[in-house]
């Protein structure tokens, strides 16, 4: 009960935070951009909150308790994808969207293709976004699980209620701020915790001899692990709505290259970190019913009271900052980019941001019952990194790198790339992978390049 009771009282102080920063946001655009005046440090706070989150701890731990090292390239890819939307992508859109206006992915999209990309988009957005809401619901019931028993459909319930409750207040504006909290219990947490499960098992001389397998060694490959990951995970990362619109929110370009490219350090710095942890896990905990139970266990069970409820608060942090990163997708995406676009074109600004805010609890229903038949974090996530990837990374890069992309070209590459991952999931299995991510690439790749070279030439 004194580790609920950690969880309890921290929750209530990111809701009470987040409901006090509530009272500036005065409008939908500090709601949607946090006024377009995020600074470096801020920019890499909420980044870097945002991206460490059930995949990344949880779910990484899991896959480690899996796969061993291997399973490094989950947080890694992200990593590689964050170095390229600081140094490329992000500057470039971040100019466009304060040229313009642009307050939403879907916003960039309209604005250099037509509205039936943006719909079309936007529609395979929210089918993904709940996905990944779910993976992070996921995350928090196996926290509480294993803490005090409770079942997996209320430890989601109770997650989404306090993520819901002060991101539907404030909006970026109130996750920004909040994430500086979570995630600085997240880091302190996380570096704390590692030496310590080390020494349980012996160190790093300990770990090897009681995991002889040198598959679990491998670095690039072993189980479901290695580095086909990156063809799942490291176009998002350079192109997911919901880290545009974080890039969206700072002040010039300068902001982006610092703070995003800092969150891309900061992440390849600890993609070993839960790994490991992982890997540890198996050792201490060899015969766990669920993979992802390793990170909960060892909390409880393996280090001093203090470490262990520093270490549940840095994991449940995690998955709670993520799941505001969703919900601001969420949000946005209905609000702005299918309701004042489709349905009430003539929305007043105080109407918008009601249906943001409705979003969002809708946003968090939905993903009760994505949560409740997701057999783990992973399983989540790659729905949603799948389909985000194969519909969104042609369209978004090639609006910005070349002139030629017409709409017709775009829809062409969403199609193609949808249409390969059903094919591929229907040849290797019902759960995305990164091979099943590789296939809709090449299909996006292809199904663009014909649309601009053969159905052009015959217009």
């Amino acid at each position: 009960m004194a580790y609920l009771a950690i969880i309890v009282i921290y929750s209530l102080a990111q809701i009470a935070l987040g409901v006090w920063v509530a009272r500036r946001v005065t409008g939908s655009r500090d709601f949607f951009v946090a006024g377009r005046a995020l600074g470096p440090g801020l920019l890499f706070a909420t980044l870097l909150a945002a991206n460490i989150g059930g995949g990344s701890t949880i779910g990484a731990s899991g896959l480690g308790y899996r796969d061993g090292l291997a399973a490094v390239w989950w947080v890694g890819s992200a990593g590689l994808g964050s170095l390229v939307l600081a140094l490329w992508v992000g500057p470039r859109i971040r100019r466009l969207a304060a040229e313009h206006d642009l307050r939403t992915a879907g916003d960039f999209l309209e604005w250099r293709y037509d509205r039936r990309v943006r719909a079309t988009v936007s529609a395979l957005l929210w089918v993904g976004t709940i996905a990944i809401l779910g993976g992070q619901l996921v995350g928090i019931a196996w926290i509480l699980n294993v803490v005090v028993g409770l079942p997996k459909i209320a430890g989601c319930a109770l997650g989404a209620v306090v993520v819901t409750v002060y991101f539907g207040a404030g909006g970026f504006k109130s996750s920004a701020v909040v994430n500086v909290v979570q995630l600085t219990v997240k880091l302190v947490g996380f570096v704390i915790a590692l030496p310590l499960v080390l020494a349980v098992v012996g160190g790093l001389d300990g770990l090897r001899a009681a995991l002889p397998d040198p598959g679990m060694w491998n670095p690039w490959h072993n189980g479901g692990s290695g580095w086909i990951y990156l063809f799942m995970l490291a176009p998002n990362f350079i192109i997911s709505p919901g880290l545009l619109q974080k890039v969206y929110g700072a002040r010039d370009d300068r902001t982006v290259r610092i703070g995003v490219g800092l969150n891309a350090v900061a992440l390849l710095l600890y993609a070993l970190i839960p790994t490991l942890l992982g890997m540890s896990a198996r050792v201490l905990h060899p015969d766990l019913p669920v993979r992802d139970l390793s990170l909960p266990y060892l909390f409880m069970h393996d280090l001093p009271f203090w470490v262990g409820g520093l270490g549940l608060a840095a994991v449940f942090s995690a998955e709670v900052s993520a799941a505001d990163a969703v919900l601001f997708m969420l949000a946005t995406s209905l609000s702005q980019d299918l309701y004042k676009r489709f349905v009430n074109p003539a929305a007043t600004d105080a109407q918008v941001l009601r249906v943001a805010r409705g979003a969002s609890v809708f946003g968090g229903g939905a993903a009760i019952v994505v949560a409740f038949f997701s057999k783990s974090v992973i399983d989540a996530l790659s729905l949603f990194y799948t389909v985000l990837a194969v519909s969104f990374f042609v369209p978004v890069v090639a609006g910005l790198y070349s002139r030629r992309a017409r709409a017709i070209d775009a829809l062409a590459a969403v199609g193609g790339g949808v249409l390969m991952v059903a094919v591929a999931i229907a040849q290797h299995g019902a759960v995305p992978s990164g091979i099943v991510s590789l296939y809709g690439l090449a299909g996006a790749f292809v199904a663009f390049g014909v649309a601009v070279f053969f159905i052009r030439s015959q217009a």
